[in-house]
């Protein structure tokens, strides 16, 4: 492929990967991951509520990384309340798989900076044939496209697994119960599932500019040296 079109083919992955760099740091940053509503049980237990009644015993609870807001209602009007995890929740919410969490965040946003950085070197400068170079283009966007899931699965595990909406919304309270109404995931979940299309669609964006994948390119000069091999 001409070099012309390999360095329009790295800026485009460049601009990818620099997108993917903002779209992760807001995405972390941001109070919506997780949405949805709570019951409060006990005050629909002591009336008896059903179908439209309930409404009046729904509160809502919204939230990311850091910090987030609920909304407690037990048929008195909405209490609204505004949390961070750090300190607030630390000893309600399973903390080494938050804390896991928001690490491969971090990993996630260095390693889509460091990617972003070599495809305009690729593009612009002359790269060296080592990790730096076009080769190792393939393990950065690997290694974020693992991040990125490895975020998602861990986020969705702390959320489903260990009830994380219902531990918010019980904490500190004595009098009421409240549980999971409802639950869905927020546009910054989904913004770390558009980080890990981008990366994988750079991945294919390399192999387009013509630079084979590690283990083909591997497995073509075993070939060709068990050739050599047999010609002597």
């Amino acid at each position: 492929m001409p070099s012309r079109q390999k360095r329009v083919i790295f800026s485009i992955s460049g601009v990818f990967g620099f997108s993917c760099v903002l779209t992760a740091a807001v995405a972390a940053g941001l109070p919506f991951w997780v949405s949805g509503t709570v019951l409060c049980r006990t005050g629909a237990e002591l009336v008896n509520a059903s179908g439209p009644e309930l409404d009046k015993f729904l509160g809502k609870v919204s939230y990311g990384l850091f910090h987030g807001q609920r909304v407690k209602q037990c048929g008195l009007g909405g209490r609204p309340y505004r949390f961070s995890f750090f300190p607030d929740l630390m000893d309600a919410i399973p903390a080494g798989l938050h804390v896991t969490v928001i690490f491969f965040c971090g990993v996630l946003i260095l390693f889509s900076s460091v990617a972003t950085g070599f495809f305009f070197f690729n593009a612009f400068g002359r790269p060296y044939e080592t990790l730096q170079g076009p080769m190792g283009l393939y393990l950065w966007n690997f290694i974020c496209c693992l991040c990125s899931c490895l975020v998602m699965i861990l986020f969705a595990s702390e959320v489903k697994l260990h009830r994380l909406s219902e531990r918010i919304a019980n904490f500190n309270e004595v009098t009421f119960v409240y549980q999971t109404h409802t639950e869905h995931y927020d546009r910054s979940f989904w913004l770390l599932f558009l980080v890990f299309l981008l990366h994988g669609l750079n991945i294919l964006l390399i192999r387009l500019a013509g630079i084979q994948f590690p283990f083909q390119e591997a497995k073509e000069s075993d070939l060709n040296s068990g050739a050599v091999d047999l010609m002597y």
